[in-house]
């Protein structure tokens, strides 16, 4: 298991310009390894949460720890600690036009400059087991949205990070699409066994996950 516990305590968060808070104290638990769902309304705070969490935006007060970690609030800190801790998956894959599937998932290891032949093996495995074994030359032009959202999900993994926060990963899909999707998200969560929130607006996908917390 690749997933720390991770705890969110007395969060305050409110956007310059807004009288009313996002978050007014927040606090959640979540076991190491889970897979837990976000739900709530639109506009209730849940990709915000992620964003938090992620080091992607800055609250007034509180605290996030990832095992034993605390997430920093500098900046660059918190940069750092995304690359170290933190996979990323998005409605939008975002996948770079200009490289193959292979060499999208090779970018964090070049990132950091550690592009080794354990982490090329790597990436196959992660590419037969999302079912792309064989596309890993193809551009991501070539792919179907199915079959771009899976590399979406495999890149997020690709350093095998303590947390796997993943936004809407299937809202783009049509429902036969979101639940192949889905099984390929499950399946590398219980092999993996990252710490996984999961954002959707899906009942049906939020009620098969280990746990389900309800914003607002």
């Amino acid at each position: 298991m690749i997933g720390h516990p991770l705890t969110v305590t007395d969060l305050h968060k409110t956007y310059p310009g807004n009288a009313r808070p996002v978050f007014d104290g927040f606090s959640l638990a979540v076991e190491a390894g889970s897979l837990c769902a976000i739900v709530g309304v639109s506009g209730v705070g849940k990709t915000t949460l992620l964003n938090c969490i992620a080091g992607l935006d800055h609250w007034e007060r509180g605290s996030i720890t990832v095992g034993n970690e605390v997430v920093p609030v500098g900046a660059e800190a918190r940069a750092l600690f995304r690359r170290r801790r933190v996979g990323l998956a998005f409605q939008q894959p975002h996948l770079l036009p200009e490289f193959t599937v292979r060499e999208n998932l090779r970018m964090p290891f070049l990132i950091d400059g550690n592009a080794t032949p354990d982490g090329e093996a790597w990436i196959s495995e992660l590419l037969n087991t999302v079912g792309l074994g064989s596309l890993g030359e193809r551009f991501p032009s070539q792919l179907s949205g199915g079959e771009a959202a899976r590399v979406g999900l495999a890149r997020a993994l690709v350093r095998k990070p303590a947390l796997w926060l993943l936004d809407e990963p299937t809202g783009n899909l049509d429902p036969a699409t979101a639940e192949e999707v889905f099984g390929f998200l499950t399946g590398l969560h219980a092999e993996l066994r990252p710490t996984t929130l999961l954002v959707t607006h899906n009942p049906s996908l939020a009620e098969r996950c280990m746990r389900t917390v309800r914003l607002g």
